[in-house]
């Protein structure tokens, strides 16, 4: 989430995003995590904190009522619920948010300061590091190659040029340390991803848009706006600056790019949790190029 600083109380976007991470584990219940980036002025913290709690199991094991008052204050929040497809779920190193660093794509402008950043998918990992060659990881996850190479993107047309080399299913969320209220979002192939905006202009984003209608009834939150991004969007939020005025939650940035799958990754389990009318939405509008790979469906016809 991102927080609007307009909000009186604090309390029922922190109710928000735990439900989010609650519901969550319907998609995954191998590890789970959360990461505090930024503070407010006034309320302690460095401008540029970042704090990473995650570890085996369920978001349910590892969110704690003691993370309440940091995240009351924190002003960007992700969270995730992993589902392990690359990378032993027993690793905790495969587990995220992530904070990985990576060279920046023009070194004439310095090293980057890194980013921490969520995936939900599974991606040819093997192919990403023929092409770009990014340092050693740390885990096995097919994840960590992507955050290492958007660490070093500094424009959208980067950041999308790297999107379209991915193949396989994608939905990533990441932050830049440096510019920690700036949330970068992107939807490539299938893997769902769903914005949201509520009556205070908090900023949300979560896989499954019925998640939405659940925090409606339990938290006392309206949402003002509930969108599933489409296949090949990239969507930069985050404070806009204001001049003399607060500054305020709003789209910064906004791209296309042409993602692609696998014929393999046309899985009925992308849409886990959905409900029927939410999934044939989004299928009828699928626009990714397809791959055929040995041992696939061949059903996959999609195109852009």
């Amino acid at each position: 989430m991102v927080r609007s600083p307009f909000a009186d109380d604090p309390g029922p976007v922190s109710d928000v995003f735990v439900t989010l991470g609650t519901l969550a584990e319907e998609r995954g219940t191998d590890s789970a995590g959360l990461a505090f980036l930024g503070a407010w002025p006034g309320l302690g913290g460095s401008a540029v904190g970042c704090r990473v709690v995650r570890g085996r199991g369920r978001f349910s094991e590892i969110w704690h009522p003691a993370y309440l008052a940091e995240l009351d204050r924190t002003p960007v929040v992700l969270g995730h619920t992993r589902w392990a497809t690359q990378g032993s779920p027993l690793d905790p190193g495969n587990a995220s948010p992530m904070a990985v660093s990576g060279a920046a794509a023009d070194p004439s402008i310095g090293p980057s300061a890194g980013i921490v950043a969520t995936h939900n998918g599974d991606i040819d990992a093997a192919d990403l590091r023929a092409r770009f060659a990014p340092p050693p990881a740390s885990g096995t996850t097919d994840s960590e190659p992507i955050f290492q190479l958007l660490a070093g993107c500094r424009t959208s047309t980067e950041v999308t040029g790297l999107l379209e080399t991915l193949v396989g299913r994608v939905a990533l969320a990441w932050v830049h340390r440096d510019r920690p209220t700036e949330v970068h979002l992107a939807r490539g192939a299938l893997s769902p991803l769903t914005v949201a905006v509520d009556t205070d202009q908090n900023i949300y984003w979560a896989s499954n848009p019925r998640w939405f209608r659940e925090a409606e009834r339990h938290t006392r939150v309206q949402f003002v706006s509930v969108v599933m991004l489409r296949e090949g969007t990239y969507l930069k939020v985050g404070m806009e600056r204001r001049p003399g005025r607060r500054d305020l939650p709003d789209v910064l940035a906004t791209a296309n790019f042409v993602p692609t799958a696998r014929d393999t990754d046309m899985d009925p389990r992308v849409w886990t949790g959905f409900t029927r009318s939410d999934r044939e939405c989004d299928q009828a509008g699928l626009r990714h190029r397809a791959i055929r790979r040995p041992g696939g469906t061949g059903e996959l016809v999609t195109v852009a």
